[in-house]
Order: C-alpha cells, then structure tokens, then sequence
C-alpha cells in the first residue's frame, strides 16, 4: 500500500508512537512523518505509507496553525507542562486583556525566536535535550530562526489561562512563543494544550483516528 494518512494523534504519544502503530497495522517498515508533534499535544499529523513515503518532504515546509492554551503566572523548564513548574512571585500583577493584545501584537508578523533547550536542535553534534538533561545546556547554546507569526489571536482568557489560535511558518515552537510570551508580560507562561489543526491547506476535519484507521485497515 501506498498513500498519505492524515492521523488525528492523541495526546500521550509521540510522533515515532504513531509511525509505529501504522507499520503494524499496515505490516510495513516503509512508514514516516512529516512533522512532529510534542507528546502532550494533538491534531494533525501526516504520515506516509510505502512509496508515499518518498513524498512527506513536500509537506514540511507548509505553514501551520495551532490551536493553544498557556498558563500564565508560572514558568517550565521545557515551556510546557511536562517540566518543572516554577510559580511566579504572587505580588506579580495578573494582566488585563489589553496587556494581553499588546504583547501579542510584538509578535504578529514575525521575530527571532530561540528553540527550546529542551528540544532535538542539534549543537556541536548533540541534542539540545541531551545536554539540557545531564545540566550542559545554556541559553547561549538555543539556536535562534526567525519565525513568520501570519495570525495570533486570542480565543478565551480567564486568569491564568490564555486560548489563542497561531498560524505561523514551518519551525516555529509554539512552547517558546508561549514562554515569551509570558516573559514580555512580566508574569511567565507555559503551554498546558496544543493541538495543530492545519498543515498549508490540510485540515484537521479531514484527518482519522488510529482506532478508526486500524478497524479500516
């Protein structure tokens, strides 16, 4: 079998999880992705199957959107709810929505953002969350890209958390968005949800889940 699969992943999975489950439901080693998502997140995930495999590079470059929700008031070693949470002094003042527009409005369009320390960005031939991991990481040491933001808009806020949708150029981190975000606020955030719902004009309408995959199959 050849083809593309739009998968919905669950959360507690990794990319290579799903690349996994597909090659054992499909009885083949010829699977790979085009994109990874975190564990603790979910949506859209494309994954080919057999010749398709040869494919997935015309999907990586495309533009995605997220749909995200930070915690603000605290901050995590991994900007997302897998690190250490370390709270912000209380006498730090909560942000108002106006506070919240503006910050983001620093962002829309574009900026230089940084990798996460922990991340796979390679440096000096090792991964960044190898180093981080064994307390060799320094922030000297996160690679800085400069990310195109083409929208950011809130969705809810309710004190500590913040919704927004992002649509935003291939190699964004939106972990790091969030902790900058916070940083610029004054009050420190980190992603507690993040679910990516469009890859260029892919939707995650169109993707299935494995459960319904596999009784397809």
């Amino acid at each position: 079998m050849d083809k593309i699969i739009f998968i919905d992943k669950p959360a507690g999975m990794t990319s290579h999880d799903v690349v996994d489950r597909v090659r054992r439901i499909f009885d083949t080693r010829s699977v790979g992705h085009a994109g990874t998502l975190d564990p603790f997140a979910t949506g859209l995930l494309i994954v080919g199957v057999g010749d398709a495999t040869k494919r997935l590079q015309t999907y990586v470059g495309l533009d995605k959107t997220y749909e995200a929700t930070a915690r603000l008031g605290a901050t995590s070693t991994t900007f997302d709810l897998e690190g250490i949470i370390t709270k912000t002094p209380s006498d730090v003042l909560r942000p108002a929505s106006d506070d919240i527009e503006r910050t983001l409005n620093k962002f829309r369009g574009g900026y230089e953002q940084k990798a996460p320390i922990f991340s796979a960005k390679k440096v000096h031939g090792k991964k960044l969350y190898e180093l981080a991991r064994h307390g060799q990481a320094t922030e000297e040491m996160r690679p800085t890209k400069r990310v195109t933001i083409d929208e950011l808009a809130v969705l809810d806020y309710n004190w500590p958390d913040l919704k927004f949708r992002v649509r935003c150029s291939s190699g964004t981190y939106i972990r790091s968005l969030a902790d900058d975000m916070g940083r610029e606020l004054g009050c420190g955030a980190y992603l507690i949800e993040l679910r990516r719902t469009t890859i260029g004009p892919h939707r995650i309408e169109d993707a299935t889940s494995l459960e319904t995959l596999s009784l397809r199959a």
